[in-house]
C-alpha cells in the first residue's frame, strides 16, 4: 500500500457564503493530493503525458463528515492499496488542523493510450515505482 501527505490553505475563494470550503472544490482537492502522491513517488504528471498516457478521471465519491473552513491548513491524505492495471483507485482522507478527519474521498482513473486514445496498462515506470510498496519487484 502506498500512502503519502500534502497539504493545502483553504483560499477565501473557495469558501461559500457560510465561510464552509464550498463542497465542488474536494474534487480539486483530491487533484492537488493525487499529482503531489505520484510527484512524491518519483513521477509527474508531465512525465505520463510525455509517455503519452493520460489519466481521466471515471470515478468519483465523496463523504462530507465536517465542514473546512476558510484559512485552515488541511491535510490532504491519499492512499493506493493495489497495484494498477488497466485502472488506477485513489482513496483520499482530509484532516483539519486539529487532525479531526473531516472528508472521505475516492477516484478510479483509466489510463488512455494518447496515440489511440484507448484505454491502456499502467506504464512500466509507474508499476516498478509501486511496486516495493506492494511487496512486488
Amino acid at each position: 500500500m502506498y500512502i503519502s501527505e500534502t497539504t493545502v490553505r483553504v483560499r477565501y475563494a473557495e469558501t461559500d457564503q457560510m465561510g464552509y470550503v464550498y463542497y465542488g472544490n474536494y474534487a480539486m482537492y483530491y487533484e492537488v493530493a493525487r499529482v503531489e502522491s505520484l510527484r512524491q513517488l518519483g513521477l509527474t504528471y508531465r512525465e505520463l503525458e510525455a509517455m503519452g498516457v493520460m489519466m481521466p478521471v471515471v470515478e468519483h465519491s465523496t463523504r462530507y463528515k465536517a465542514p473546512a473552513l476558510y484559512d485552515e491548513l488541511l491535510t490532504l491524505r491519499t492512499t493506493i492499496k493495489e497495484l494498477p492495471g488497466v485502472r488506477i483507485r485513489f482513496y483520499y482522507e482530509i484532516f483539519n488542523e486539529q487532525k479531526k478527519l473531516i472528508n472521505e474521498g475516492e477516484t478510479q482513473l483509466v489510463f488512455i493510450d494518447m496515440k489511440t486514445n484507448k484505454p491502456c496498462r499502467a506504464p512500466e515506470a509507474m508499476t516498478k515505482l509501486l511496486a516495493p510498496f506492494f511487496n512486488e519487484v
